[in-house]
């Protein structure tokens, strides 16, 4: 029952991030119009709210390495009110891009610092399920908190998406003091150990494999609305459903996608990047038919989620003594890819190519995740030859030793 509750409390919190993470893509419209400004240029908000995530998610975990996870749980989403209650009365675009960041500040390492408590309150072998359980509240979002919150600013008000948001962070904080337990701290927890886990090769492999990847979903996805309506030919009202398919795919991703990680987490790298390639070549071909936009939009959802959650446990299967960091380094690294895709896919429909040209944009970013994961395989092949090949040598020479030293 402790676990249970504790898992719904940081489910809460993944659902209010998700909210405000994505809901911003539903409504740029909105706060174009707002303040007078292009689609692309609405898309900023989006990106400083990732460039938030990229600084605050290795920053706080490394500042919080020895501070208590549940109380720096509270903290975050304090924070997280905080962010989007600024955006919610931000009366200009350098306001709101400002609060945006403010916003994004606490979102990777919650998701972090959520990950190693979830992972610590089951067995080992359910660590992929753990984790994927945390980011149930991130898919219901998109199923749920990213359609309303873009309905509820198509006739309100985008500003009342932020602020509901806000809201929900102070109910979550409270939810997380009454039904997370303390946790014990990670054997030798410090900030020095924390940051000694850059110095790895294979942290930073995961870390360009999700930053790379990741990309391709985000310069389509980014742009959702104006696919919808330019491209697809539907009304704006059905924009909020499209969200809802994306939502459901990577509900169903969550839910399932556990346990394809549990089988094999360099598989499922390996698996998910694939599938996004051959998705989003197929949207570059069929996005104008709108039963297609909903079909690969649900299925991008569901792959890109098992992704996340691969990619997740890997970087903390490759910094055992720093997981905060590692877990919190994962969103890091999806929050630059949905910068970097959003603001690669903004250049190519500013440069006149179409919303469609996103698709193929985001082709080139997802397979070039995939040469990234590649070579971590490579690397990894070649380190554990090297390492076997010197265990055999030491242990070579110490029986060589040995018999030479046996008296005759």
């Amino acid at each position: 029952m402790t676990s249970t509750r504790a898992m719904t409390a940081l489910a809460l919190g993944g659902f209010g991030i998700g909210t405000t993470e994505f809901a911003t893509m539903g409504l740029l419209p909105q706060i174009a119009e707002t303040f007078g400004i292009p689609d692309y240029e609405a898309g900023h908000a989006i990106s400083l709210y990732a460039a938030g995530v990229v600084v605050g998610a290795p920053l706080i975990a490394v500042l919080g390495a020895k501070l208590p996870r549940k109380g720096m749980l509270i903290s975050l989403m304090m924070a997280v009110a905080l962010g989007n209650g600024l955006s919610a009365i931000a009366q200009d675009k350098t306001l709101l891009l400002v609060a945006r960041f403010v916003a994004g500040l606490p979102h990777g390492a919650f998701f972090g610092i959520a990950a190693v408590v979830a992972t610590m309150l089951v067995a080992p072998e359910r660590r992929g399920t753990a984790v994927a359980r945390v980011m149930v509240g991130l898919t219901l979002a998109n199923l749920v908190g990213v359609p309303l919150a873009t309905a509820a600013g198509q006739q309100i008000g985008w500003r009342t998406a932020y602020l509901a948001v806000a809201v929900m962070a102070v109910a979550t904080a409270a939810a997380i003091a009454a039904w997370v337990p303390k946790v014990a701290k990670v054997e030798g927890a410090s900030m020095q150990a924390e940051v000694r886990a850059f110095g790895r090769p294979t942290v930073w492999f995961a870390i360009f494999t999700g930053m790379i990847g990741f990309g391709g979903m985000f310069a389509v996805y980014s742009y959702v609305a104006p696919l919808t309506t330019e491209v697809a030919g539907l009304p704006g009202g059905v924009v909020p459903w499209v969200l809802a398919v994306f939502g459901l795919g990577m509900t169903l991703g969550a839910t399932f996608g556990g346990r394809f990680v549990d089988r094999s987490v360099t598989g499922s790298v390996f698996g998910g990047l694939i599938a996004v390639c051959v998705i989003l070549v197929l949207f570059g071909f069929t996005a104008t038919m709108p039963v297609f936009l909903f079909v690969l939009l649900g299925l991008l959802g569901f792959v890109v989620q098992i992704l996340a959650a691969a990619l997740q446990v890997r970087l903390m299967d490759a910094s055992p003594d720093a997981p905060a960091l590692a877990a919190s380094s994962n969103h890091s690294s999806l929050n630059l890819a949905n910068g970097a895709g959003a603001w690669l896919g903004g250049l190519a429909i500013a440069a006149g190519w179409g919303y469609t040209s996103t698709a193929w944009v985001g082709v080139g970013l997802s397979v070039a995740g995939l040469v990234i994961a590649v070579a971590s395989v490579l690397y990894e092949r070649r380190a554990f030859t090297r390492e076997t090949a010197n265990h055999t040598i030491a242990m070579t020479s110490a029986a060589s030793t040995t018999v030479e030293t046996q008296p005759r």
